[in-house]
């Protein structure tokens, strides 16, 4: 009886794999091995969620920082300014003094205005602390005088600066039809941009109808001003009259009798004396004239109207400047011959390119890294593996910074810029373990596993490190604290993304594509040659340094002394170098800001003002510029400044 003979082996492709896969161990870097798809896809992921989160990132030049202070602006017309310190600042300083975390309360009057600016401890709600203020100023209303404007309760806001500044100017309109094209169709038309919070116009003068009283007359005929000033409120007005219902119809019905030609106003009875109907071109004459002049712009030394744009809280300075630019174009076809609408001043330039200079830093900073590492590995897969750390932990990190509200501005994108080098270390430490192994005779997929494993605590330890140091910066106190919030959590969120990178896509990438052990000596192209040359020499240098190793050790004393005299040379050379908030920077634009004695009239301040123009003017470096008296909601006929545009740095 023959037994029948069994069939042949043949290679069971399944149970190598499982074998393969057996060896490249547990945890976070076996499972990333062993599903190489399921590892790019989470890559991807990052990826883009991190490019549709760039996407929705606002630009602006610094982040947006609540801080705690808030103002209190009141409008008292007419009043001098010691009037204003005594029957308004005051009665509010003593107001706010007992709100809960005030800091310290400063003050400025000037004429017809009084503003109190109260700064509270950092760590207070500015809106609570706002609402708190106007509970002070409501318990207060009574005692301030009853002919002063509400008084504006405001919190500080950084970005409550104008971010464009235009001029509209004519060689053939006089300025009152320039005050109303101005007020009437160009701020109009700003205003309904996206993001434009305000458009304020400056150096304009508005049309008005004057009532210049003759006082012989009103004796004569027993009229009193409050009777002219009564007659005109009455009788120049609008009201409703209820409403008008027919059948299923209803109207409403308003009392016309805001007069529309001027020549009427002197028809207006001004009082009934013995019989007789007194109107008011018998006590005064009207005439059509503009308003009393009290600001002033000037491009140059011509005569403009200006319109200062202001963006909302919140909003992205760039895309509100480029609907601004888009409005402004639409509007040049609507302007009368000889009208130029033009803008003079735009914050958004500046930004773009803080953002472009930052994110071509960012780009060089990375070219350079790859480079140094494929001189350093000699091994162009193992440096593009290593490399593709950066793009996902740098893309990664507008995920963070949408979620958390950031703002791509020149504090966050300098902590990428920072975290360049970092974000590759982890990768670099991983593969270079992985080589080693490789060196060792294992596998691609062994090699993986076990590098990988070998080296995690070590790796997670030094990342660790470095989130570390940067979480604290991101919770500093005081205003630099606030401001330097994106940057610490910015550069901790790509540096714990490289970890994960590392531990996920650079092993799984070293096993399925495959890296090879270092081979000084092995033949190719001349720069793999040179990079082998360099390698060479470097190895050298490395048994020099090991000599100075072993000298640090066997004089201890000495090296410890060295180090503490390094250290405290540096804080010896500390008030030599300076410091301030942000670096110097070339913006080729600077303000100069003036103030004239108390008491002169516009035409001596602007007087002033030409003295500093032409002596600007006179410089080389000057384009042009822009001066404004009188200007913002604190602007009085004693103050003015001049915006100085200069010619491009290459060109001075």
């Amino acid at each position: 009886m023959t037994s029948p003979i069994p069939p042949k082996a043949t290679p069971d492709s399944t149970s190598g794999r499982a074998d393969r896969h057996d060896s490249v161990g547990g945890g976070l870097s076996g499972v990333a091995i062993r599903r190489p798809v399921f590892t790019i896809m989470m890559m991807l992921a990052l990826v883009v969620l991190g490019i549709f989160s760039f996407r929705r990132l606002p630009i602006d030049q610094y982040p947006e920082v609540d801080i705690p202070v808030v103002t209190v602006q009141t409008i008292y017309p007419g009043a001098s300014p010691a009037t204003i310190e005594r029957e308004v600042t005051q009665r509010l300083e003593e107001a706010f003094n007992p709100v809960q975390g005030v800091d310290r309360i400063t003050s400025t009057t000037l004429e017809g205005v009084s503003q109190v600016i109260i700064e509270f401890d950092l760590d207070r709600d500015v809106d609570q602390a706002a609402q708190d203020i106007r509970d002070k100023i409501a318990a207060v209303r009574r005692m301030l005088p009853t002919d002063i404007e509400e008084p504006l309760v405001q919190k500080f806001d950084v970005a409550a600066q104008p971010i464009m500044s235009l001029t509209l100017s004519s060689s053939t309109m006089p300025i009152e039809d320039l005050t109303a094209l101005a007020d009437e169709t160009i701020r109009r038309r700003l205003e309904a941009v996206s993001g434009v919070g305000q458009a304020q116009v400056t150096g304009g003068q508005a049309r008005e109808i004057r009532v210049n009283l003759m006082p012989d007359q009103m004796q004569a005929r027993g009229v009193s001003v409050n009777d002219v000033m009564g007659a005109l409120q009455r009788q120049n007005m609008e009201v409703p009259a209820g409403r008008l219902e027919r059948d299923n119809v209803e109207q409403l019905v308003r009392v016309t009798g805001r007069i529309v030609d001027p020549e009427r106003f002197g028809s207006i009875i001004v009082a009934n004396r013995g019989g007789a109907t007194i109107r008011l071109g018998e006590v005064a004459r009207v005439e059509v004239g503009t308003e009393e002049e009290r600001s002033l712009a000037l491009v140059d030394d011509r005569r403009a109207v200006a319109l200062d744009v202001l963006k909302v809280s919140g909003a992205n300075t760039v895309a509100v400047a480029d609907g601004v630019l888009l409005a402004v174009g639409a509007l040049q076809d609507l302007l009368p011959a000889g009208t130029t609408l033009q803008v003079i001043r735009d914050n958004s330039v500046t930004i773009r390119q803080s953002v472009h200079d930052v994110l071509v830093e960012l780009f060089l900073g990375a070219l350079l890294t790859v480079i140094i590492v494929m001189v350093f590995l000699n091994d162009w897969k193992a440096t593009v593996i290593t490399s593709f750390a950066l793009p996902v932990s740098v893309i990664s990190a507008f995920i963070l910074m949408s979620a958390l509200g950031f703002t791509m501005n020149v504090i966050s994108l300098m902590a990428l810029s920072l975290s360049i080098g970092i974000l590759i270390d982890d990768a670099i430490v991983v593969i270079e373990n992985i080589v080693r192994h490789r060196e060792l005779g294992q596998d691609h997929f062994s090699a993986a596993g076990a590098g990988t494993r070998e080296i995690f605590l070590a790796v997670l330890a030094t990342t660790l490190s470095i989130v570390a140091v940067f979480v604290p910066v991101a919770f500093m106190g005081g205003i630099i604290g606030r401001f330097f919030y994106q940057f610490g959590m910015t550069v901790a969120w790509a540096v714990l993304v490289s970890l994960f990178v590392s531990f996920t896509l650079t092993p799984m990438l070293s096993a399925w594509w495959g890296v090879n052990p270092h081979d000084p000596s092995r033949g190719g192209n001349p720069l793999t040659r040179t990079i082998g040359q360099f390698n060479a020499w470097f190895d050298r240098m490395g048994g020099k340094y090991r000599g100075v190793i072993g000298w640090a050790l066997d004089h201890r004393k000495s090296t410890l002394a060295i180090a503490t005299a390094s250290f405290v040379g540096a804080f010896l050379l500390f008030p030599f170098i300076g410091g301030a908030f942000m670096p110097p920077s070339d913006r080729s634009e600077f303000v100069v800001t003036f103030e004239t004695p108390e008491g002169s009239s516009l035409a001596y301040t602007r007087s002033k003002a030409d003295q500093v123009r032409s002596r600007l003017a006179a410089l080389p470096e000057v384009d042009y510029t822009y001066t404004t008296i009188g200007a913002g909601a604190l602007g009085t006929v004693t103050s003015g400044q001049v915006y100085v545009k200069l010619v491009p740095a290459s060109d001075r």
